[in-house]
């Protein structure tokens, strides 16, 4: 089974309180003259058949991205999940792909590979695992799971869970038949999944080679 572009929608999550940052608003800092939000839904865009973006401050601002924006149904800012979910709700495609709004140089082939591996595993998620280096710099392959691919008839899954208080991404996937996705091979670069959580990450990020 081939799992088609179209299937696919992608949502951009912007609905954090950016709180190492200093509270400002993530997914609008900018990242080379563009806001980092719109550099994902432009970067996810060529990979899927329909973007949205979850955010929880300045919508306006969102949609001026010319992609729908949804808040969160609740205002507790439960974190990732609530924006799956809200994704989830609002998904008319098969399978929905989510990106984080603060890690800019993913994969131009991330929607792909993790489609290819879902269909090929017949699982239900398709979770990214990419180097990453720990507190003291060890870099070790980790889970990435604010990179999820999902079937949408999860919905009930995950509504349930977090109606009983799970705000744990790996928690709720561990529920499902989930197979995660080598990013380490040949060709793929160690920093791809690398994030900005504060402006000093932001900047190192600004001033890698372009790709």
């Amino acid at each position: 089974m081939t799992i088609s572009t179209q299937d696919i929608t992608g949502l951009v999550l912007a609905g954090g309180r950016g709180s190492r940052m200093g509270g400002v608003d993530k997914g609008l800092q900018t990242f080379r003259g563009t806001p980092l939000a719109l550099h994902a839904v432009l970067r996810l865009g060529m990979q899927v058949g329909e973007v949205m973006v979850n955010a929880n401050r300045n919508l306006a601002a969102y949609e001026s991205f010319g992609t729908p924006v949804w808040p969160d149904a609740d205002s507790e800012y439960a974190g990732p999940l609530s924006g799956f979910l809200t994704g989830l709700e609002r998904c008319e495609t098969p399978y929905m792909l989510t990106v984080p709004c603060d890690t800019p140089l993913f994969p131009l082939d991330v929607a792909r590979r993790l489609a290819d591996a879902l269909a090929a595993d017949d699982a239900e998620i398709a979770m990214v695992s990419a180097p990453e280096a720990d507190d003291q710099g060890r870099v070790a392959l980790r889970p990435q799971p604010v990179f999820c691919l999902m079937h949408t008839t999860l919905l009930e899954s995950l509504s349930r869970f977090v109606q009983q208080g799970g705000r744990k991404i790996d928690a709720w996937t561990a529920q499902h038949r989930t197979v995660q996705v080598r990013f380490d091979g040949v060709g793929d670069a160690t920093d791809a999944f690398a994030n900005a959580n504060t402006l000093a990450e932001l900047h190192h990020l600004e001033a890698t080679p372009p790709r």
